[in-house]
C-alpha cells in the first residue's frame, strides 16, 4: 500500500474490530513507525502505554459510556436521534489499547524550536499518532481514537505521573473491513468540506 492509499483508506474504527491478536512483529513495526515521527527539538515527548488488561479496559469503557450519556443529554431532536445511532468506541472489541502521552519536560528546560510555540511538543505527539495510524492501516489493522473521557480519570486509572498528559486512547487491532466512508458522514452527522473551501492564497 502506498502512502496515498493509506491516507485515504484510514478510518476511525468503532464497530469493525475482530478481537484477533496482533502479531508481535506487526505491533513492533507500527510502534516503530510512531516512534519515528518528527518532534520539536528532537524531544520525542511521547510514551506509549499498551493496555491489554480486560479489567482496566472495562473500567475505562464504563467511564466512556458515562461521558457519552453526558454529551447525549445536551442534544435534542434530530441531533439526539442521530447520535443515538453512532458507536463511539471499540474499547472492548479491539485487540489492544494504546494510550499515547505527552511529557512537556522531555528534552530539558530549553527545547529547540518550542520557545515561541508552547504547543509544539503536543503537535509532535499528534504526528506520532498519525504515523501509528497510517502504519496500522498499511498493516491491515484498524485504529479508533476515543475522545469521550476526562484526562484526570485516565491519569488516575493508569497511574500516569502528574505533569504527563494523556493525549489519546487508541483502540488497535485487526478488522473485518474499513468502511469506504467515515462513520460520521455515513450517519449524516457531518459532511466533508471541499478542498477548495480550505485553501487560501497569500492571506485569509
Amino acid at each position: 500500500m502506498n502512502i496515498y492509499d493509506a491516507i485515504h483508506r484510514r478510518r476511525d474504527v468503532r464497530a469493525e474490530f475482530t478481537g484477533a491478536p496482533i502479531p508481535q512483529d506487526v505491533l513492533d513495526r507500527v510502534l516503530t513507525a510512531a516512534h519515528a515521527a518528527p518532534s520539536v527539538g528532537l524531544s520525542q515527548p511521547w510514551d506509549f502505554i499498551l493496555v491489554g488488561d480486560p479489567a482496566i479496559r472495562r473500567a475505562f469503557h464504563g467511564h466512556v459510556q458515562s461521558e457519552r450519556a453526558a454529551f447525549a443529554a445536551t442534544l435534542t431532536g434530530a441531533a439526539a436521534e442521530g447520535f443515538a445511532r453512532i458507536k463511539i468506541d471499540g474499547v472492548l472489541e479491539s485487540s489492544l489499547s494504546v494510550v499515547v502521552t505527552y511529557d512537556p519536560e522531555r528534552g530539558g528546560p530549553t527545547v529547540l524550536g518550542r520557545h515561541a510555540i508552547a504547543d509544539a511538543g503536543l503537535y509532535s505527539v499528534c504526528l506520532a499518532i498519525q504515523n501509528l495510524w497510517l502504519a496500522a492501516t498499511a498493516e491491515a489493522l484498524g485504529v479508533g481514537w476515543v475522545s469521550f473521557y476526562r484526562e484526570t480519570y485516565l491519569r488516575d486509572l493508569l497511574g500516569i505521573p502528574t505533569g504527563i498528559r494523556p493525549v489519546a486512547w487508541l483502540c488497535l487491532g485487526p478488522v473485518t473491513h474499513l468502511e469506504p466512508t467515515p462513520d460520521l458522514e455515513r450517519h449524516g452527522w457531518r459532511h466533508r468540506r471541499a478542498l477548495e473551501a480550505a485553501v487560501h492564497h497569500d492571506w485569509w
